[in-house]
């Protein structure tokens, strides 16, 4: 069985990934980036003028960037073609012969995320990019043990090695705008899976700026998830009366904000309890306070 055409569908946006259950932050000392079969086979299978793989690419580039400028390792994994049948072993009854001679040519890394001279490059036996590889032993070496995972198959490949490296005591970071599936269902999926059971899904966005962006809506989510004690994913619009906030736990909410930075008060938070609207507030705050920061000081304020 091979991998058939896979329809373009939207990129899940923050406000539809699902709460994570570990508040794991992202440190580039302990980091290491994984773009995961990033191969031209496995991009032929969508559409090349669709936005979906556009974006998952530029997101990548994005991730690769960061990681040059903060000394975070990058490694790539990529399939060999023309594997032997002991080699392939049970994927020939799941997904067939893999990359054939014919295909040689695509089994090569896309020119737009081409390695660079300190890159490493694994190559791909099974779904998980520990199998067969020497992928933690490098990261023991590196003293790492965060791994950011971006690439495709979100359910599949990214997602078992998300599983893999929290199993060998890794923390896994799933990119969920970095990453493409079969399905929009798959996709999400992925990320609940990730989220729920063995890490952490994040955005490019809040990974990228982290240094700079003060509060992400990431960290609103986990904090109301917290407040709340709530296992499921929430409703950004529903009323968070709903799922049990009380005054007291409003009160604690307005003081972590204040802790952080963001001045808002009681009666405004009480007054519309959803996330969307907290999420609005709080990014208003933030653009008026960074804005008085870089206002010039006229002779007059002297």
């Amino acid at each position: 069985m091979t991998i058939k055409q896979i329809s373009d569908y939207p990129m899940p946006s923050i406000s539809n990934y699902p709460t994570n259950k570990v508040d794991w932050q992202i440190d580039a000392e302990r980091a290491v980036l994984l773009i995961h079969d990033m191969q031209a086979y496995f991009l032929s299978f969508y559409d090349p003028k669709g936005p979906l793989i556009a974006t998952v690419i530029q997101n990548l580039k994005r991730l690769r960037e960061w990681a040059y400028a903060n000394n975070v390792p990058v490694v790539y994994t990529a399939q060999p073609y023309e594997q032997s049948d002991e080699d392939r072993a049970l994927l020939n009854a799941m997904w067939g012969q893999g990359l054939s001679a014919s295909t040689a040519d695509q089994q090569l890394i896309i020119d737009q995320l081409t390695p660079n001279e300190n890159d490493v490059i694994l190559t791909k036996w099974r779904y998980s990019a520990f199998s067969r590889s020497d992928l933690r032993e490098r990261m023991q070496g590196w003293n790492r043990d965060q791994l950011i995972v971006g690439g495709v198959y979100a359910h599949i490949g990214c997602m078992i090695t998300s599983v893999d490296a929290f199993m060998n005591d890794i923390q896994p970071f799933l990119v969920g705008d970095a990453v493409a599936d079969f399905s929009e269902e798959e996709h999400h999926m992925a990320l609940k899976y990730v989220s729920s059971r063995c890490g952490k899904v994040v955005d490019v966005d809040s990974l990228v700026h982290a240094d700079d962006q003060g509060i992400t809506q990431e960290w609103l989510y986990a904090k109301v998830q917290q407040l709340i004690e709530e296992d499921e994913e929430l409703d950004p619009d529903e009323s968070l009366i709903v799922y049990g906030l009380d005054s007291l736990k409003i009160m604690q909410f307005a003081s972590d904000l204040k802790a952080n930075g963001i001045a808002i008060s009681f009666e405004e938070i009480a007054r519309n309890p959803t996330l969307s609207n907290w999420w609005a507030m709080v990014q208003d705050r933030q653009i008026n306070t960074s804005a008085a920061k870089e206002a010039p000081v006229s002779v007059l304020d002297l």
